[in-house]
C-alpha cells in the first residue's frame, strides 16, 4: 500500500517570551555587583602586593594594629600589646616578652640593681628602628660602658597617650618594681584618644584602611598652622585631654612617693619643624607641672635643635625619629639618669 505524504508549511511556533522587567533588573544588579566585587578584589590584590616593601607608614601601623595589639578589658587603655610574639614592620622587627615590652624575657628584679622603666608611645617603642638601637638600649649600653649594671626596660606602645600608658603601668606594669621610670613624653600625649577597634573590613582590608586614611586626612586638613591651633586647643587647662594627662601624672606621682620611685619626665619635641620651633610652651606646661609633681624635668629639644627631617625622620612620611633620633634622646637623657648612680650600685 502506497503512503501519501502530505507536503505542507509547518505551523508557526511562537517566539520565546522576552525576560520581564523585573528579571532583567535583577540580573544587571547581580552583574554589577560581580563585576564590583571581582574589581575590589583586583585593587586589594595589587595594593597588597605593592605594600610588600614596607615603605607605607600608614599600612605597616595598621599591620601593627593587626599582629601585636589586642583589645583591651580596661577601657581607659582601649588597647594592649600582645605577648611574647614578634612580627616585621616597617622593614624591622618588633618582638615582644611575656610583659608585652619591646625586647628579651624580664627576669625577677636582683636586690639592689637599678632597674629603669620608659613609659610612652610609639616614639618610646622605637617605630621604625631595630631594636638594638632605641632610646632604651642605647642608654643600657651608657651606663654599662661606664661601668654600671643597670636593666633598661621599654614600655612603649603606639597610640597611647598619657591617661594610657600611667594607666597601664598602675594596673599592668608594677609588679615590674622599677627604681626609675622615665616618662618619655610627646606633644600629643595630652590629646584624648578613641576606644578604636574598627570594623570587620577596616580590620581586614589594606583598600578599606588606605581609602579612610586618606579621608581622614583630607577631612582634618591640618597644616602647620592648623597644627597650631589645635595643640593651643588641646593644652588649654580646662581641655579634656589636657585634664586627664595632668590626673595621670599626679597618679604617678602619688605611686612614686608611696614606692621611693624616682621618676623624670623627658619632653620629646615635635620633629615637624625643629628650625623655627613653634611648640616651647607646651615644653614650659610640662616643666612646671613637673616641678610641682616632684618629677625630674628634661627638655630633649636642644639635641634635635635645628635639625632637618631627612635627618631624623624614620622614613618619608614617617615622623618618628630615627637611629639617630633615638642616639640624640640616649645622649641628652643619660647624664641626667647617670647622677643617680652611686657607686657600688646599691640602691
Amino acid at each position: 500500500m502506497t503512503q501519501i505524504s502530505i507536503v505542507g508549511p509547518l505551523p508557526a511556533q511562537a517566539p520565546p517570551a522576552a525576560p520581564s522587567l523585573a528579571v532583567r533588573k535583577v540580573f544587571n544588579t547581580v552583574s554589577v555587583v560581580i563585576a564590583l566585587c571581582v574589581a575590589l578584589l583586583c585593587a586589594e590584590g595589587l595594593l597588597r602586593l605593592k605594600n610588600r616593601s614596607m615603605t607605607n607608614y600608614n599600612i605597616e601601623m595598621w599591620r601593627y594594629s593587626r599582629e601585636l595589639k589586642i583589645p583591651s578589658a580596661n577601657p581607659l587603655l582601649g588597647h594592649e600589646h600582645v605577648t611574647n610574639k614578634s612580627a616585621v614592620l616597617q622593614s624591622m622587627e618588633i618582638r615582644l616578652n611575656e610583659c608585652g615590652l619591646r625586647g628579651g624575657t624580664v627576669p625577677p628584679r636582683t636586690p639592689g640593681r637599678r632597674r629603669i622603666l620608659l613609659l610612652g608611645s610609639s616614639i618610646t617603642l622605637g617605630w621604625g628602628v631595630p631594636e638594638e638601637e632605641t632610646l632604651a638600649v642605647f642608654l643600657r649600653d651608657m651606663f654599662k660602658r661606664d661601668g654600671h649594671d643597670v636593666e633598661v626596660l621599654n614600655a612603649g606602645i603606639g597610640n597611647y597617650n598619657t591617661a594610657r600608658y600611667v594607666e597601664r603601668f598602675l594596673t599592668r606594669l608594677r609588679k615590674l618594681e622599677p627604681t626609675d621610670i622615665v616618662v618619655h613624653y610627646f606633644i600629643n600625649d595630652a590629646e584624648t584618644l578613641e576606644r578604636g577597634g574598627g570594623n570587620f573590613l577596616l580590620r581586614h582590608s589594606q583598600l578599606a584602611a588606605t581609602l579612610w586614611t586618606f579621608c581622614m586626612q583630607y577631612t582634618a586638613g591640618i597644616g602647620e598652622v592648623g597644627l597650631q591651633e589645635h595643640y593651643h586647643e588641646v593644652y588649654a587647662p580646662d581641655a579634656p585631654g589636657f585634664v586627664a594627662m595632668s590626673n595621670a601624672l599626679h597618679r604617678l606621682s602619688e605611686y612614686a612617693q608611696e614606692n621611693s620611685v624616682r621618676v623624670y619626665l623627658a619632653m620629646m619635641p615635635d620633629v615637624h619643624n625643629l628650625a623655627d620651633y613653634k611648640f616651647h610652651y607646651i615644653h614650659d606646661t610640662l616643666a612646671k607641672l613637673s616641678t610641682e609633681l616632684g618629677y625630674v624635668y628634661v627638655d630633649l629639644y636642644p639635641g634635635f635643635r635645628g635639625l632637618t627631617p631627612e635627618t631624623v625622620w624614620s622614613m618619608a612620611g614617617d615622623p618618628h625619629p630615627n637611629n639617630a633620633g633615638h642616639r640624640i634622646m640616649a645622649e641628652t637623657l643619660y647624664p641626667i639618669l647617670a647622677e643617680q648612680c652611686p657607686s657600688g650600685n646599691v640602691w
